[in-house]
């Protein structure tokens, strides 16, 4: 009896210890650009939605390799009447300065999509920070505004990176409708992607140079609109301040 005894008090002993391990490993994180994470202690997140009634969502364009169809896919915004985000890396506006004028001057956002668009969960922060610096500063010179948003080559992040990326003033961008038109995917089945997954507070991913952007963009335009949905640049989406990110991406006001 006491041998079982005993054996009772150090199970409810484990259980208890289990508990509380859990509890506090469930905390709040507020990183030095003030945002605030809910999650397991390993792991923050990027913005991958945003939590809105409206019906809203943002095209968003990575560039690194190609430009040929860049200013094509900004005269198809400004022509319907509708905003995009650029996340464009360092070597790529080092060689279409010109380009990225052009995406300033039509209205949209551009962000950083770092310099040399490594994995940069494997970089030191020091090299994580020169990547996000160099880019930032390059865009700056051309545009003469802050770089406020940043996007992770491969969409790979770790703690580090957004922590770094955050003390730099970036809210980092991931998406939640991937339109993978970097596969050669036709534009129906670009299309046919986007409507499958958009809701209010989408943000769609999509490439400045995939073979059939071109197609698809008035497709996808055309469809949200139909649909009631007003396309916006991120810094009409995101929220700036006051707000939390749950362990799903999604941003939400307190």
């Amino acid at each position: 009896m006491k041998i079982l005894c005993v054996k009772m008090k150090t199970f409810f002993k484990m259980l208890s210890l289990s508990l509380i391990a859990i509890v506090m490993a469930t905390v709040v994180f507020i990183t030095n650009s003030g945002t605030i994470y809910f999650g397991y202690a390993s792991r923050l997140v990027p913005i991958y939605s945003v939590d809105t009634r409206e019906k809203k969502v943002a095209l968003t364009f990575d560039a690194a390799w190609g430009s040929d169809k860049t200013l094509k896919i900004v005269k198809t915004l400004e022509d319907a009447g509708v905003k995009g985000t650029f996340f464009l890396v360092g070597f790529w506006i080092e060689q279409n300065k010109d380009k990225v004028k052009a995406i300033d001057e039509a209205g949209f956002d551009i962000g950083t999509h770092s310099n040399t668009h490594p994995k940069m969960s494997t970089l030191s922060q020091a090299k994580m920070k020169e990547e996000l610096e160099t880019s930032m500063n390059m865009i700056t010179n051309i545009t003469g505004k802050p770089v406020r948003f940043f996007r992770a080559p491969f969409g790979d992040y770790n703690d580090t990176l957004l922590t770094v990326a955050g003390s730099l003033g970036l809210k980092t961008i991931q998406w939640d409708v991937d339109s993978l038109d970097w596969k050669g995917l036709s534009a129906n089945e670009i299309l046919s992607r986007v409507k499958a997954s958009v809701k209010n507070g989408s943000i769609i991913l999509c490439h400045n140079n995939s073979d059939h952007i071109l197609e698809a963009l008035p497709l996808v335009i055309s469809y949200l609109k139909t649909e009631g949905y007003s396309i916006v640049k991120i810094s009409q989406l995101a929220y700036d301040d006051n707000y939390i990110i749950d362990n799903n991406g999604l941003q939400k006001l307190k």
